[in-house]
């Protein structure tokens, strides 16, 4: 009231006063104005409690009256001095102070929040539509570096002329200079309205910093309002409103422009309170939630949060706290794969150094063997959950490190929790076992190169797991057979000389393959070669051993149609990673260097070794993981993992190695067991569900080790003959 008194007194004055010429009417007006934001504390008072309109409008007038006294496209006096100064910009910058946008959220759960989330989420979506317009939400704020503690300052100073920044054209006062002496003092302003509005522009167009002593140097910074009321609004109580403030983020992040990307990594809490959330909802999950009930929770989708305890017949305790922490993690992972790629790289790092190693690493390094198995369960549930590539590579560079440097057994605890993991799988307690396998295995399902090169083939680069013995000219290529003259043909050995007509395979079923020939391996007869290595892998388990030919749907055949489709999706996978097509010449190989698998095969392998006396699961986690490597279609894998006749070199060990080592030692076992041909046909029968449970039979470990062998076997077959045919296939 006192206010618009006030303005109808200064117009009654301004009727009585006699007339000004246009232009110092014009510039008293944009004084007074300017003189409020000096002299103002309340920066919070609305506009029209203020003589600001009073003034704005009588600016107007002039314009027009200006306009109405000169030709046609003539620029008056008052309009140049507007665009010289740049009036505009300025009452623009001003003015953001008093945006709607600021008080939306300030207070959670007022009646008003309903309509304060629809306003910021319209906005949001004309950003989407026309991005550029975001740069009218920043705002610029200068914050001093001297100190922590030392207070932003405001627009009085930025009026006032004493930031001591440099203008668009990068000149800068001197450092010994105090930081007013290039700016105009308040009386100065009255005099000399020029020189202050020069100044008033310096300071809010600056861009740079002045070089200034380092305690003095003021920055300039901007507050992103938007996002910061957006991000007030996912606090809410109210779930609706929560999850509409996430989608008004999810499209702020995914806007183009430079400056917002910036304002929005650096001057905003969203990458704290992203992290600091998933770690508060990580650390409010009971320590006993069963791995089971972790890996077996629907499918989580962070708008669709609404679980009801009473309403789920199949709740467990924990069941909530799960929910809303896979749930958030969801959304992080949906903004971090939505986000323009300078935001993503920020949040997903975030996510990194803040959650993964600040609360999960720690937990996954611990020594309870509970503990162990929640965290390794919780961690098997995110990596099969993430579906951005940005926060995968994070999460791979978590759990693996970055290291692609050959491994060696004594550095192979380099990148500490890689190594607990890799350790975990050959963990005393099954369970942990099992768990970090089914881990790896759907790690390796991930498309990230990083993953397949750290773990196996970073130690296969060099070939020098084989002994290169140059080819003599009396040896010529090869020998009748297709073999390479020397090699070992497994049927003509002893230990296989029991093979049955049933395990061979017909002409028919070889179609026409004809796989590529490399240097090592020159092949006159692709289809003789793939029959020798098919065959290699289905006689390793002697006759007295199998029990699939007993049981109806059980062959080798059954695994082809698997192990195609398979195959087919890991080359969609790889294809983009440029694999080579064929080995690296063994001429070009250092085949001096001392060979180690990994640490990741070589517990793999020592597993393998011990299949026949392991528990049924274990072995089954342990021969998926193996057949998932199998499946990658690089030369070396295939050739370390699926060529029965490489010529390994001294000390070294492959895939069918291992298995010749273990089928020596069940051939020695199987003479000790009596009616070990009948209780091994029960025991299989029984896995199947063809037989009921009975009496325990004698030797089940053994017995259960055998039938895994035979079928993994078989499974390599049919990956060996599917990755041969798909390599002739044109």
């Amino acid at each position: 009231m006192f206010s618009k008194f006030t303005s109808i007194l200064q117009h009654a004055v301004e009727a009585l006063a006699p007339s000004l010429p246009l232009q110092e009417d014009f510039v008293y007006h944009w004084k007074a104005i300017t003189h409020y934001y000096i002299e103002t504390s309340d920066d919070k008072a609305p506009v029209t409690d203020t003589n600001i309109p009073s003034h704005l409008e009588q600016m107007l007038v002039i314009l027009i009256q200006e306009e109405s006294e000169r030709e046609f496209g003539e620029t008056g006096p008052c309009m140049e001095y507007l665009l010289h100064h740049k009036i505009l910009e300025t009452l623009y910058t001003l003015g953001k102070a008093d945006k709607l946008i600021r008080l939306c959220g300030e207070v959670l759960a007022t009646p008003t929040e309903n309509e304060e989330i629809q306003f910021l989420c319209i906005v949001c979506a004309k950003l989407k539509q026309d991005p550029y317009l975001v740069n009218f939400f920043l705002e610029n704020k200068f914050k001093s570096l001297a100190s922590k503690g030392a207070p932003n300052t405001t627009s009085e100073d930025v009026l006032k002329g004493q930031d001591s920044l440099s203008t668009d054209t990068g000149q800068s006062c001197r450092p010994e200079e105090p930081s007013g002496a290039s700016g105009m003092e308040h009386t100065e302003l009255e005099d000399e309205p020029h020189a202050q509005m020069d100044d008033l522009s310096t300071g809010l167009d600056s861009l740079s910093i002045a070089a200034l002593p380092e305690a003095t140097v003021v920055r300039p910074n901007q507050d992103y309002n938007l996002v910061n009321s957006l991000l007030n609004l996912t606090r809410s109580p109210d779930g609706r409103i929560a999850v509409k403030a996430c989608e008004g983020l999810m499209l702020l992040v995914s806007l183009p422009e430079p400056a917002a990307v910036k304002c929005l990594t650096q001057s905003t809490c969203l990458c704290e309170l992203l992290t600091d959330r998933l770690a508060s909802l990580y650390k409010a999950l009971p320590q006993s939630v069963d791995p089971l009930d972790i890996e077996t929770v629907e499918a989580i989708n962070w708008g669709l949060d609404s679980y009801s305890h009473k309403e789920d017949a199949s709740a467990f305790p924990g069941k909530r706290a799960l929910i809303s922490f896979l749930s958030w993690f969801d959304y992080c992972d949906q903004l971090i794969k939505e986000a323009q790629k300078t935001a993503a790289v920020a949040l997903a790092k975030a996510v990194h150094e803040r959650f993964f190693i600040g609360v999960m690493e720690p937990q996954l390094m611990q020594t309870s063997e509970m503990g162990i198995l929640t965290s390794t369960a919780l961690l098997h549930r995110i990596v099969r959950q993430v579906t951005s590539d940005i926060l995968l590579q994070e999460m791979v560079f978590f759990i693996l490190g970055e290291q692609r440097e050959p491994e060696t057994l004594a550095e192979i605890s380099r990148h500490p929790l890689r190594h607990r993991l890799i350790e975990h799988c050959d963990h005393i307690s099954d369970e942990i076992s099992i768990m970090t396998l089914r881990m790896f295995e759907h790690l390796l399902q991930k498309p990230n190169e990083h993953i397949l090169y750290n773990l196996v083939l970073r130690n296969l680069e060099e070939r020098n797991y084989t002994e290169y013995k140059p080819v003599c000219p009396e040896d010529k290529d090869v020998v009748e057979n297709g073999l390479i003259a020397g090699a070992v043909d497994l049927e003509e050995d002893p230990l296989f000389t029991d093979i049955s007509p049933d395990n061979t395979l017909s002409n028919q079923e070889w179609l026409s393959s004809s796989p590529p020939a490399s240097p090592d391996h020159p092949k006159n007869d692709g289809k003789t070669e793939v029959h020798k290595i098919v065959n290699s892998f289905l006689c390793l388990v002697p006759d007295e051993a199998k029990s699939s030919y007993h049981v109806e749907g059980t062959g080798y055949d059954t695994y082809l149609r698997d192990a195609h489709r398979q195959f087919r999706d890991y080359c969609a996978i790889c294809l983009r990673w440029e694999w080579p097509g064929s080995p690296k010449a063994l001429e070009k190989c250092n085949l001096e260097a001392a060979f180690f698998e990994g640490h990741f095969l070589k517990v793999l392998f020592d597993r393998m070794g011990r299949i026949l006396d392991q528990p049924y699961d274990v072995n089954l986690q342990v021969t998926s993981v193996l057949s998932r490597l199998s499946l990658f279609p690089h030369p070396h894998i295939h050739e370390y993992l699926l060529d029965p006749y490489v010529n390994l070199a001294s000390g070294c060990r492959s895939l069918f190695s291992v298995i010749v080592r273990v089928v020596g030692d069940l051939m020695v076992r199987i003479q000790r067991i009596q009616d070990f041909t009948p209780k091994l046909l029960l025991v299989r029968k029984r896995l199947l569900g063809l037989e009921p449970e009975g009496p325990i039979i004698e030797h089940i470990t053994l017995l259960e080790g055998v039938i895994v062998l035979e079928e993994f076997c078989k499974e390599l077959a049919a990956i060996a003959f599917v990755k041969y045919h798909a390599a002739s296939t044109p």
